[in-house]
């Protein structure tokens, strides 16, 4: 084949690298010491290696090169539009595409010198989030595969078609016309067979192949079962790599990124206050965004953000949390369409801060109107990217106030309301899940914002994946009861060892996660 080593598993191809051409792999750059993470690795025709990762961009080792070259983006018409890349792809005559996680993709026909984008000003606010490894080439044919569904082009790029379910308004981006063949909008995975597309959504498998009457006519043939790739990554020199936390490993390496003794923290234990039920119902994207949690910036790329996304398509039921009355129902900031819910659940142990409100942003039509009361699970809105969105999404915040009055709750020139909490200490686990939840201290005993916490491992939802957690800012507010600067829920139960950097020492802790219960653990000098 070419000289080509090929690993095929259900028609997805993998592109091996010639053993004359890379004999080993150089080290590739750790910029801040924990390592460099990789979410995706693959090898293009000429057996060049290309690495997606969290934040730093491509890195690219050209054939005969010892170096990696790094592709950042840096504002400018021909870089790539963000460095958040898990997903890249090669077409038949040298086109290089790649996927990130939330600004759209983009493609070179000049081996990675220059770049053309797709991203908010030809996407509008969807099709930004790109699936893992979701861009597939098949002769003239590209497939992008994002949480809003699949855009197809046949002329890399010069016209597009969008794929999309038969649910609520469609949203074009860059397309001039649709075709209503997903189950839902929400894809997870694609991969090329010899009869067509596989695909993975939220409703379900289809596979989607060209029809008879012209090359823009397709067809879905629902799949009860899509036996996907139980591995994503790249032969090189007949051995299979996988994007790590801290780099590329051979696919049988299962060693801890962080592998070291560390003091234990806490035993796990029950929390100090009951659960909320979760906003979105479990058939549909029940799993909190991983990238931008709250308290977080993303890595120094967005505000401090003050409260968790469900990532779901237009109209996505949104379910009240707990009971209560509703006390706003209406525009909110830049005309993000907003309920808020005065819980009858209170916070006892903390008359000061002893309300609680939840506020359920971006929905594309409200179900309720104010002084209206519900129940736990009621349906209160449909799901959309109305306000300052760029894509359809939940933002859900969860107040602990000193007050009944919902303007101190929602307020539109607001951006930073007074009395938010992190809604994943109120929310309960996933199955075989718990919660990491503690503070990042300085030598004075002042908690540390904005440091970053690695060593966790939390592979879903993959689309948006776990890189490290990050304190909280200065706009953030712990948990009335708990006094944390970080928490982190839905983490598989298993034992961790969690590293952070403080005053420029490398401060590590081991914790135990068990199901239904929560770790504490302090990092201090």
């Amino acid at each position: 084949m070419d000289g080509m080593n090929r690993l095929a598993t259900f028609g997805l191809l993998i592109l091996a690298t010639p053993v004359s051409a890379q004999s080993s792999l150089p080290p590739l750059p750790d910029p801040d010491g924990w390592g460099l993470d990789v979410l995706e690795v693959a090898t293009d025709p000429r057996a060049g290696v290309w690495v997606g990762t969290y934040g730093r961009g491509i890195y690219v080792l050209r054939p005969g090169s010892e170096e990696w070259e790094v592709i950042r983006s840096d504002t400018t018409d021909t870089s790539i539009s963000w460095d958040f890349v898990h997903a890249i792809a090669f077409g038949p005559r040298g086109q290089i595409w790649y996927g990130t996680i939330g600004n759209g993709w983009g493609l070179s026909v000049d081996g990675g010198r220059t770049w053309r984008n797709w991203t908010f000003r030809e996407l509008g606010p969807e099709w930004q989030y790109v699936a893992p490894s979701g861009i597939v080439t098949r002769r003239d044919t590209t497939w992008v595969a994002t949480a809003d569904g699949i855009q197809l082009t046949t002329n890399d790029g010069l016209t597009w078609t969008a794929i999309v379910d038969s649910t609520g308004p469609i949203s074009l981006g860059p397309a001039d016309s649709a075709l209503r063949l997903l189950p839902n909008e929400y894809i997870q995975r694609i991969a090329a067979s010899r009869r067509g597309l596989v695909v993975s959504a939220l409703g379900g498998n289809v596979r989607l192949r060209r029809g008879r009457t012209g090359a823009r006519a397709w067809e879905a043939q629902r799949l009860s079962f899509a036996p996907f790739p139980p591995l994503r990554g790249a032969l090189i020199d007949g051995l299979l790599f996988k994007g790590r936390h801290c780099g590329l490993r051979h696919a049988a390496d299962t060693i801890p990124c962080i592998n070291r003794g560390a003091p234990s923290a806490g035993v796990p234990r029950w929390p100090k206050t009951t659960w909320f039920r979760r906003p979105i119902a479990p058939e549909h994207n029940d799993k909190i965004d991983q990238t931008y949690r709250y308290g977080s910036t993303m890595g120094g790329n967005f505000q401090e953000h003050q409260g968790v996304e469900f990532n779901n398509p237009d109209g996505t039921p949104v379910r009240a949390i707990g009971s209560g009355i509703v006390a706003y129902a209406g525009a909110a900031e830049r005309g993000a369409l907003t309920v808020a819910i005065r819980h009858d659940t209170t916070l006892s142990a903390d008359p000061q801060r002893g309300t609680l409100f939840s506020t359920y942003y971006h929905n594309s039509e409200l179900r309720v109107q104010a002084g209206q009361r519900v129940r736990a699970g009621d349906v209160i809105a449909l799901v959309g990217n109305t306000g300052r969105a760029t894509n359809d999404h939940l933002h859900i915040e969860i107040h602990a106030a000193p007050t009944t009055d919902v303007r101190a709750i929602v307020d539109s020139l607001e951006r930073f309301p007074p009395y938010t909490t992190n809604p994943e200490l109120w929310f309960k686990p996933l199955s075989g899940t718990g919660i990491v939840v503690g503070q990042v201290l300085d030598h004075a005993g002042r908690l540390v914002a904005q440091a970053r916490i690695h060593g966790l491992v939390k592979l879903e939802p993959a689309e948006t994946p776990l890189s490290f957690v990050e304190t909280y800012g200065t706009h953030a507010h712990s948990h009335p009861l708990y006094l944390e600067n970080f928490a982190v829920s839905d983490v598989p139960e298993g034992t961790y060892v969690l590293g952070t950097e403080i005053a420029g020492r490398q401060i590590y802790r081991k914790v135990v996660v068990e199901a239904g219960k929560l770790t504490w653990v302090v990092f201090k000098p």
